[in-house]
């Protein structure tokens, strides 16, 4: 079953058509690699994928139906990584997780977010306000939200692993396959080499004058 996709999609910057007459679709256990050098409209398409900008031209579909008439029903089964990470950088991690927890309706409690810091490797930093974490362990606090919300089944990461090392690295890659594993769809822009076993499809979209 298609989960997401769009057609005849269309992007206008400053009178630079970034890209234009663009499809793409994503079944349940498959990933859309989307490629293109800096300026080519990635982090552009991406915004249009989750609904925080208006395409040119072209609709973006969620299981057949407009993104923006069934809103709810798709922001449930969405969870979107862009370049900001949307941390408030004076409160600490677990604070930052259990705010994000309450706009999504999710319930949790302290010690299981306590627990989601180790398994990210934030242990004994859980304490320290986000503006005294590195670039790296900002972007693990971040893309807990993935694990906290694992039961949505679109993800879209806009260049996930700037800035983690390796053994962040591999944890992101695992998850994304255990999420694929699980009958979910991942939407992504990466400068890494994925090397996951599972299918995979590539847009490219080419950077225009």
């Amino acid at each position: 079953m298609i989960l997401f996709s769009g057609q005849n999609l269309a992007c206008i910057k400053q009178d630079r058509v970034l890209f234009e007459h663009t499809d793409f679709s994503v079944e349940q256990s498959e990933l859309l690699y989307i490629r293109g050098q800096n300026g080519a409209g990635k982090t552009s398409l991406l915004r249009i994928l989750v609904g925080l900008a208006d395409a040119a031209a072209g609709t973006v579909m969620y299981k057949g139906e407009n993104i923006h008439k069934v809103d709810q029903a798709f922001n449930q089964d969405l969870v979107y990584f862009g370049h900001k990470l949307g941390l408030n950088l004076t409160l600490n991690g677990i604070e930052n997780l259990k705010f994000w927890c309450q706009l999504n309706g999710i319930t949790t409690s302290e010690h299981a977010l306590f627990e989601l810091l180790e398994l990210i490797g934030l242990v004994g930093l859980e304490d320290l306000p986000i503006s005294q974490l590195s670039a790296g362990q900002q972007r693990r606090v971040a893309l807990a939200r993935l694990w906290l919300k694992s039961e949505a089944k679109i993800w879209v990461l806009d260049e996930p692993f700037t800035a983690l090392d390796v053994q962040g690295i591999a944890l992101l890659k695992d998850k994304i396959v255990s999420h694929l594993g699980n009958g979910g769809a991942v939407i992504i822009t990466s400068h890494q080499t994925l090397d996951l076993d599972y299918a995979t499809k590539e847009l490219i979209l080419e950077y225009r004058i």
